[in-house]
C-alpha cells in the first residue's frame, strides 16, 4: 500500500486514485521544522525534566522514532535535495531577545506550549546530524507555523519556490500548522510521512490523515525521493 492511500480521508476515500504530485526541482524546497537539540537529544533539558517528572517512559517510543527512523529519512532526503542543488530550509522556534519578550503569547504560555529558547542557546540549534549548510535558510519564529510572523513566504516568492516538501516535529502541531499555512498562500505541500513524529503515533496518524490531499500529498521519503530523481531525468 501506497503512503497516500493509508491516509486517505473520509473525504476522499470514494474519488478513486489520487493522481501523484508533480514537481519541478528548480522550485521545489525542502522544510525541515524545529529539529533542534531541545526536543531531539535524549539528554537535553526538556528530556531530563521528563525523566524528573516521572515522565520519561512516555517519551521513549517518540525518541526511538527520531532516532531509527525520522533522523535518518531527513538526513538522506537532504544528501538528495543538496546533490541536486535544490533549495533548503529549516524552521527553528527561537526568540530574538534574551528574556523572550518578542515571544507570542502561546510561547508564554505555561504548559506544554510556553517554550522559552533564545537565539543564540545551544539548545536552539538544529542536531547536527541535519546542520545547515552555507545558503541554507534558517527562519526563527515563536508560533508553531513557520509562515506566521516571519518573511519566510516572501523568501519563498522571491526565490520563485512552488513546491515544500515538510518534514520535522511534532506532526500535529508546528509541521500541521506550517502545512497549512504554506497551502493556503497556494503552495504545493508534500509532508513526508516518515520524516515526521508526534508525541505517539496516534496522534501522528490522525494529523496526517486529516491533512491528507485537503492540504499536502502524504509521502514516505523514499517516495519523495523517487519523485525527485524522476523530474531530473
Amino acid at each position: 500500500m501506497k503512503v497516500k492511500d493509508k491516509y486517505l480521508n473520509f473525504y476522499y476515500e470514494t474519488i478513486g486514485e489520487v493522481p501523484e504530485p508533480v514537481i519541478d526541482p528548480r522550485k521545489t524546497a525542502l522544510l525541515i521544522v524545529d529539529m533542534q537539540n531541545q526536543f531531539v537529544r535524549r539528554d537535553s533539558p526538556e528530556a531530563e525534566g521528563f525523566k524528573a517528572a516521572g515522565e520519561w517512559e512516555r517519551w521513549i517510543p517518540f525518541h526511538d522514532r527520531l532516532d531509527e527512523i525520522v533522523i535518518p529519512n531527513n538526513v538522506k532526503l537532504l544528501e538528495c535535495f543538496r546533490k541536486h542543488g535544490m533549495t533548503v530550509t529549516y524552521a527553528q522556534i527561537a526568540c530574538l531577545r534574551e528574556d523572550g519578550e518578542d515571544r507570542s503569547p502561546v510561547q508564554k504560555s505555561e504548559g506544554w506550549n510556553g517554550i522559552f529558547l533564545p537565539i543564540n542557546n545551544p539548545e536552539t540549534q538544529i542536531i547536527d546530524e541535519l546542520a545547515p549548510r552555507k545558503n541554507e535558510i534558517v527562519v526563527s519564529k515563536t508560533t508553531d507555523s513557520v509562515t506566521t510572523g516571519t518573511n519566510y513566504l516572501t523568501l519563498l516568492r522571491f526565490m520563485g519556490i512552488e513546491t515544500v516538501v515538510v518534514t520535522g516535529i511534532v506532526t500535529d502541531q508546528c509541521v500541521a500548522c506550517s502545512v497549512r499555512g504554506l497551502a493556503d498562500a497556494g503552495y504545493k505541500v508534500i509532508c513526508v510521512e516518515d520524516a515526521c513524529a508526534a508525541g505517539n503515533m496516534e496522534l501522528h496518524d490522525a494529523e496526517l490523515k486529516i491533512m491528507s490531499v485537503i492540504y499536502c500529498d502524504v509521502l514516505s521519503a523514499d517516495e519523495t525521493i523517487g519523485l525527485i530523481e524522476k523530474s531530473v531525468q
